[in-house]
């Protein structure tokens, strides 16, 4: 068993009542700071999302201290009674399952009434998931945006990545295994077929990137089947996609082609089935190029 790990002198005396935002390891165990095994090794509690992944961490480094569960089911008494403990004197950190809190889990709440209440709140910066698959992705990294978990359904994820459209710069975005497939199409038929990286399982034994158009993934993950693990999917940004420019012209020849023969919202219709663009670009460029007025479409 591993020894204790003794705080420095300095963090020790130094640390004040508060709570504490650690980052932890996203996979390998030693992807932690000193400083974060300085506050995690002095604090009086430690909020977590799964207690025992938690402590397999500390384990890890020869650390034991109270774990209370902070997560999605936490409510407003959970917060309370932290908060409480803090204002008569607890140190207090709060970590995620893996990496940065408050990313995409539900800390910031905490945070939040923290700041609110007026007790301090500090960061220990570290591992973060969003910024090593930019990293491993080899895409533009000077302007990027990150979009979390999109809809599990798959009406509700197209109209919430229609929203990114215009976006400038990558986009980042986390995403299940079984449902990766349906995903990468997803962000085709939307966005266009840009440049894409699937990252999983960063800093761990099976870490693995796979670039290329978002047809070449689509192809590869269909004929393999899903990969296993954590994934982040990571897109170029459009003016980085040099078909996407060829791929409108072709819709529109399509849409052109339907308007001949068939009424705008029938066109619309046909074109949508074909292409599986979104309804609200068909019917906007179709209405455009007929030159009409809105008809029953929507």
């Amino acid at each position: 068993m591993k020894e204790p790990i003794q705080p420095s002198r300095a963090a020790s005396s130094a640390l004040a009542p508060g709570l504490y935002l650690v980052a932890t390891p996203i996979g390998n165990l030693r992807d932690i700071t000193l400083r974060a095994l300085d506050v995690l090794s002095t604090v009086d509690k430690i909020a977590c999302e799964d207690s025992r992944v938690t402590a397999r961490l500390l384990a890890a480094h020869g650390l034991k201290k109270p774990l209370i569960v902070y997560n999605d089911h936490s409510g407003e008494k959970d917060r309370d009674r932290l908060i409480e403990s803090i204002r008569f004197g607890a140190r207090v950190a709060l970590v995620s399952d893996a990496g940065t809190p408050l990313v995409s889990d539900p800390g910031y709440r905490l945070a939040r009434a923290c700041v609110e209440a007026n007790i301090p709140v500090t960061t220990l910066p570290g591992p973060n998931a969003v910024l090593s698959a930019i990293q491993l992705s080899a895409l533009p990294s000077d302007r990027f945006s990150f979009g979390g978990f999109l809809p599990p359904r798959a009406g509700a994820r197209r109209t919430e990545i229609q929203g990114w459209t215009q976006t400038p710069g990558s986009l980042v975005f986390y995403e299940t295994a079984p449902r990766l497939v349906a995903c990468l199409r997803d962000m085709r038929d939307v966005l266009g077929n840009r440049s894409a990286a699937v990252v999983r399982e960063i800093t761990k034994m099976f870490e693995e990137t796979r670039r290329g158009k978002l047809s070449d993934l689509i192809e590869f993950y269909g004929e393999n089947g899903p990969p296993k693990g954590e994934i982040v999917i990571v897109l170029g940004p459009a003016e980085d996609n040099p078909d996407a420019g060829a791929e409108d012209a072709a819709l529109e020849d399509e849409i052109s082609e339907a308007l001949k023969t068939l009424s705008l919202r029938d066109a619309v219709a046909a074109v949508c089935a074909a292409r599986r663009v979104p309804r609200k670009k068909v019917y906007g460029l179709a209405l455009r190029l007929s030159g009409g007025l809105p008809d029953d479409a929507d």
